[in-house]
C-alpha cells in the first residue's frame, strides 16, 4: 500500500511533464538549435528546485520514510568524469530526440518507437555492468 502514493505521484509527474511539452521531440530540437527558452526555462527550475530541495534536507536533518536519517555525501574530485559523462548524455539525448527520463511517458502516450530507445538504455546499463570494474569512478 505504500508504493500507491508513489506510483500516483509518478503518474502526476508524467502528466505534468506531457503538459508541459517536456516530452515533445520537437520542444527538444528547439532546444538543441537554441532556438527557444522553453525547455531551459524547465530544466532551469529542476534545477532551483533541487537545490532548494537538497539545502532543506541538509539543514533540517530531513528523515526517510523509514525514519532513517538522509545522507547527502559531497561529490568527489574528477571533473573529466562528469565532462565526459554529460557529453555521452547530451549526445544521446540530442540523437534520440528524448531524454532517459520520459522513455515510460512517451510509450503511455502511444509513442511506441520510443521502444527501441528503451532497448538502448537496458542495453547500455548491461554493458555498463559488464564492464563497471575496468572503468575509472
Amino acid at each position: 500500500m505504500k508504493l500507491v502514493k508513489f506510483f500516483l505521484v509518478g503518474i502526476l509527474f508524467g502528466i505534468v511533464l506531457t503538459k508541459t511539452e517536456a516530452v515533445s521531440w520537437y520542444r527538444i530540437y528547439e532546444m538543441f538549435h537554441f532556438q527557444s527558452f522553453h525547455m531551459y526555462g524547465i530544466i532551469g527550475t529542476a534545477i532551483a528546485t533541487g537545490l532548494i530541495g537538497i539545502q532543506y534536507i541538509k539543514r533540517k536533518k530531513v528523515k526517510d520514510v523509514d525514519g532513517n536519517p538522509i545522507e547527502i555525501l559531497d561529490k568527489e574530485d574528477g571533473n573529466m568524469r562528469y565532462w565526459l559523462g554529460g557529453t555521452l548524455f547530451g549526445l544521446g539525448w540530442g540523437l534520440v530526440g528524448s531524454c532517459p527520463g520520459p522513455i515510460f511517458i512517451l510509450l503511455g502516450a502511444g509513442i511506441y518507437n520510443v521502444a527501441f530507445v528503451l532497448l538502448g538504455a537496458v542495453f547500455g546499463t548491461f554493458l555498463y555492468g559488464l564492464f563497471k570494474d575496468k572503468l575509472p569512478h
